[in-house]
């Protein structure tokens, strides 16, 4: 009898998991043995099933893709997560993969490469997606805004992303599930860490750290 991929499917959207779980399962040697659609609902599931593969959302409601991967290493360090997420920009993968990810794929791409990355990493080998390769590769030269944005928490680092973007911090809070005090507790920790006194500078961090920064965020409190 053919062994089969137990899989852990993590993401926020109930019909994105039914698709992808279709297209996971019709390989024959894939078996998505259970959904989550938050860290900590994915946290509880993990310890359950024991998943030999995770893919997990790196942008979830509430507490972040890459606070849950850690959690998930380092109660199973030998689980196999791959980092499945809408972002391709170089500093997301970076933190994915420093958070333990051994995979990095966008959903921007085509179906068969989620499937290829499923069986590569439950061989335990890296597998980066030909999108995320190329950004990392351009971005070879410019480590600095790497290091920089490892300053940040998970948590700090979505707010950040969002302020850029033009999001108001009621905005933040209701798509992040937090209060909006905590996002202006965070948006303050944040300039802290970086001496930003405004809205600009923090715009012009954002953009050293490789963070795309929208027309509508300038200016921003």
């Amino acid at each position: 009898m053919m062994r089969k991929i137990a899989v852990l499917l993590v993401d926020d959207h109930a019909v994105v998991r039914e698709g992808y779980t279709r297209l996971l399962e019709r390989c024959g040697d894939v078996n998505v043995v259970g959904e989550a659609g938050n860290a900590t609902e994915a946290y509880q599931r993990f310890c359950v099933l024991a998943p030999e593969v995770v893919v997990m959302d790196v942008s979830l409601p509430g507490a972040s893709g890459i606070e849950a991967m850690r959690r998930m290493l380092a109660r199973e360090p030998g689980t196999a997560v791959l980092a499945f997420s809408m972002h391709e920009e170089a500093v997301f993968v970076r933190r994915a993969l420093d958070a333990g990810a051994l995979g990095y794929v966008t959903k921007a791409s085509a179906p068969d490469i989620l499937v290829e990355a499923v069986h590569e990493i439950a061989r335990r080998k890296r597998y980066l997606s030909p999108d995320v390769s190329h950004a990392l590769a351009l971005s070879n030269g410019c480590q600095d805004g790497a290091s920089g944005g490892r300053q940040l928490s998970p948590r700090e680092f979505e707010v950040l992303r969002l302020l850029v973007q033009g999001y108001t911090l009621p905005n933040i809070a209701e798509k992040l599930g937090l209060s909006p005090k905590t996002v202006a507790n965070h948006q303050s920790v944040i300039r802290q860490k970086f001496g930003a006194d405004n809205g600009v500078q923090l715009a012009q961090i954002a953009t050293r750290l490789g963070l795309q920064v929208g027309v509508a965020a300038l200016p921003f409190p």
